[in-house]
């Protein structure tokens, strides 16, 4: 049914910023205190409390737009968004409206379905947050809500893209594409569970060929990518149905509802004039500088795509490798910091890629709180590398590296891992292997070499794993056909 239309998507990105305080006064964003402790006059909309605008707002969305490919408006005011709902202490909420600070950028995406594509953005716009209501989920509280205006006046960044995606694969590559982008310039933490960054779609479906769009549903307050995808998807086929029945898809804002994985109506889906917009008396216009645009672009920190060209091009890794390196800022900076130490682009790709990203996942903590230090991993692979110790025993240096937090040489002294390279030793147990398995000698020189690898595994076991592995190849091929 579904593939009689085209999907068009347009996104609402919400982006809670990491300032340390709100938008409009001093009271601290801090995530999960005291109910109503963090309040003012200010973002409780008392008579006479009059706003001040928080500069590293302004610079932050100067940072997005640049990362973006946006356009920064050298003038921008703030408007009155009005609407009336319980967590919403003045009855309005400071927007923009009219005048953005930040319009007409873009950026690029890619999936399997349809490769890359340009994906536009029509505007980003700052703003402050509502409160939070709270429903009773006691007997005694159940037929209660309670209002939490701690978030209340916390700065947000709407990022509104055009509606340019055609299936939920796009819209989850680009909604990545952004989360990606604001924690890498650190205006926000990223955080879906707590909020810090939501999703509104706007889903509509038209018949292939026609060129007006269809009425759209708009999907509200989504925090999860997997969610996000689920619920576009349900509403993708809920509105097919809808046309296949001769019904008329109205124009709604639709929550949902994670348990069930379907969508349902909240409310009729207001257009602007509904919300009187209009500019806000106690906010002058926002005047923004080139220079000060040059100072914040000077400022901006290497981009996910930039970095990921360079460790292509300079490091020599594969792209999947760089790829997975720069999801994660702080996992692409440790992996700089191991080349620049170490050279070997590859061989750093592999661990960290590797035994550094299980032990952080088996622990569940980020690269910040790694106990081995690019230094502590590239002084173990320069073990490696000069044939001091295996890439086995290498396994075991890095796993004592972690609980003990020593260096590689230290823990290769104490224990004594270093890998035995005299020829002469090595071939004293290859000798003593031969003699004690003749029949698997024999197997081996009647042309069974699947044998040979049980030879490797038990000179390797009698040497504890120290003996080099490229002489026991060497050793046993010469001993085994003579």
């Amino acid at each position: 049914m579904k593939s009689k239309y085209e999907v068009v998507i347009g996104l609402e990105v919400h982006v809670q910023l990491t300032t340390k305080t709100k938008i409009f006064c001093g009271c601290s964003t801090e995530f999960g205190q005291t109910p109503n402790s963090q309040t003012c006059p200010v973002c409780l909309g008392l008579p006479g409390a009059l706003p001040v605008l928080n500069k590293q707002v302004v610079e932050f969305a100067i940072k997005t737009g640049l990362a973006t490919h946006c356009s920064i408006a050298p003038r921008s005011i703030f408007a009155r968004k009005n609407y009336f709902y319980p967590d919403l202490p003045k009855g309005y909420q400071i927007s923009q409206f009219e005048l953005p600070i930040c319009e007409h950028g873009h950026l690029d995406i890619k999936t399997e379905e349809s490769g890359a594509k340009t994906i536009g953005i029509t505007r980003i716009h700052m703003e402050e947050d509502a409160g939070k209501l709270i429903h009773g989920d006691t007997p005694d509280t159940a037929g209660a809500s309670f209002v939490d205006l701690n978030r209340a006046c916390t700065p947000l960044l709407e990022i509104v893209s055009e509606p340019d995606m055609r299936s939920s694969d796009e819209a989850i590559a680009y909604l990545k594409k952004i989360h990606q982008i604001v924690v890498y310039l650190g205006v926000c933490d990223g955080n879906l569970e707590q909020g810090s960054f939501r999703c509104d779609a706007n889903v509509s479906i038209r018949p292939w060929g026609q060129e007006e769009f269809g009425t759209r549903a708009e999907l509200k307050n989504i925090n999860s990518f997997r969610f996000i995808k689920q619920a576009i998807e349900y509403e993708i086929e809920r509105q097919a149905e809808v046309l296949e029945d001769s019904g008329r898809v109205i124009q709604e804002t639709r929550l949902f509802d994670a348990g069930s994985g379907l969508t349902r109506s909240m409310r009729g889906k207001e257009e602007a004039h509904d919300y009187r917009y209009f500019p806000d008396p106690d906010l002058v216009p926002l005047v923004i500088s080139p220079e000060w645009i040059e100072r914040v672009r000077q400022d901006l920190p290497e981009l996910p795509e930039a970095k990921l060209e360079r460790f292509v091009s300079e490091y020599g890794i594969p792209h999947y490798d760089a790829e997975v390196l720069t999801a994660d800022r702080a996992v692409g900076d440790y992996f700089d910091a191991c080349v620049k130490l170490h050279g070997d682009g590859k061989a750093c790709s592999n661990w960290v890629m590797g035994e550094v990203q299980r032990q952080l996942k088996d622990e569940g903590i980020g690269i910040a709180a790694c106990p081995v230090s690019p230094e502590m991993l590239v002084g173990m692979l320069k073990r490696i590398a000069d044939n001091t110790i295996s890439g086995k025993i290498a396994k075991t240096v890095f796993d004592e590296m972690w609980k003990s937090g020593k260096n590689a040489d230290a823990i290769i002294e104490e224990k004594g891992l270093k890998q035995v390279t005299d020829t002469g030793a090595i071939e004293t147990v290859i000798d003593e292997i031969i003699a004690a398995n003749p029949g698997q000698v024999e197997e081996y020189r009647g042309g069974k070499e699947k044998v040979f690898g049980f030879f490797v595994g038990q000179v390797m076991k009698a040497s504890k794993g120290k003996a080099n592995p490229a002489a026991v190849n060497e050793l046993l091929k010469k001993k085994l056909q003579g």
